[in-house]
């Protein structure tokens, strides 16, 4: 039998698209593994085809991996290729996250009708989008716009647009870059405006934990600065909420050798912004994001934290 891979994937075009990528890099760096036999395992994941409503009414983060999760465990795959985005702060026994390759760009971009910036918008004009994150950091600056729910593939959210379901979108840079469709986009938001996820941009890789054969094999796609980003944004998520019921925002970069990450939590109408910072030692990236994150939860206050449930769920109507 050829020396390959089986390398689960979600079906998404996005998904198969930075799997390939990734495919192609692994055969790169290993030319002694089959072309032929480093194949894709695509999957639909439960996430996939919940498409109407937020993902906090169907399950959240999970709802993107477990499928893959489930293969993993079973053997029938060897890797797994996430958006970091998509993974829960906690990993099911028996799967770790073995490699996290260099980061695409962050950011959020900006896709409006007409090509219209965010404040070039009409009044009332209707704001389309499934992330709490966006939404609350837009509605800051125009709290004027009108929500409204817009799921889906990158090419599903763009005919909703066209269609006139909504007035404008946001979808990740990194996203549209790597389907090589750019050229849709409005502009890039600006953090000021509206902070990244954490981890986006970040591509994340799951195997089984132990599995030697394959952390070699990915050894060499392993970028240590990026893995200090993942870990102290990953590590603010947890403390704060690791489901997709929070608007939450991070980034962090990485220079010389310390680690300065940037938080902030907002309601979902945007009416209020929590943000904080600080830095640390490349090495205490972990212990960064987890004392930010009680930072946050001291400042934005405990009545905020447990009233943030029911202003979500007013927030999806």
């Amino acid at each position: 039998m050829q020396d390959g891979l089986r390398i689960g994937t979600r079906k998404s075009p996005l998904a198969m698209a930075q799997t390939e990528q990734m495919r192609q890099r692994i055969l790169a760096a290993n030319p002694s593994l089959s072309d032929e036999a480093t194949v894709l395992a695509p999957m639909t994941t439960t996430g996939d085809q919940m498409l109407s409503g937020p993902l906090m009414e169907v399950g959240g983060k999970g709802l993107f991996t477990r499928e893959l999760d489930d293969a993993l465990l079973a053997g029938t795959i060897d890797l797994a290729v996430h958006s970091a985005k998509d993974l829960p702060t906690v990993l099911p026994d028996g799967i770790e996250l073995i490699t996290i390759p260099e980061r695409e760009d962050p950011y959020d971009a900006w896709i409006g009708a007409d090509n219209m910036t965010v404040d070039q918008l009409p009044q009332g004009a209707k704001l389309g989008s499934a992330s709490l994150r966006r939404r609350a950091q837009i509605l800051a600056r125009r709290p004027d716009l009108v929500p409204v729910v817009l799921r889906g593939n990158v090419g599903t959210r763009l005919d909703k647009l066209a269609r006139g379901d909504a007035h404008a979108t946001m979808l990740a840079h990194a996203g549209l870059r790597r389907l090589g469709k750019t050229d849709v986009m409005t502009c890039v938001l600006d953090e000021a405006l509206c902070l990244p996820a954490p981890t986006q941009g970040i591509l994340a890789i799951t195997a089984r934990t132990g599995d030697e054969r394959v952390a070699r094999i990915l050894a060499p796609l392993e970028d240590p600065t990026v893995r200090a980003q993942a870990t102290a944004e990953r590590a603010f998520l947890a403390t704060l909420d690791g489901s997709c019921r929070t608007p939450i925002a991070a980034l962090s970069r990485v220079e010389g050798d310390r680690v300065h990450l940037t938080g902030r939590v907002l309601p979902p109408n945007g009416s209020e912004c929590y943000e904080i910072a600080g830095d640390a030692p490349v090495a205490e990236a972990e212990a960064l994001g987890l004392q930010l994150g009680r930072d946050m939860r001291a400042k934005a206050g405990e009545a905020f934290f447990a009233a943030l449930p029911q202003m979500v769920a007013d927030a999806w109507g």
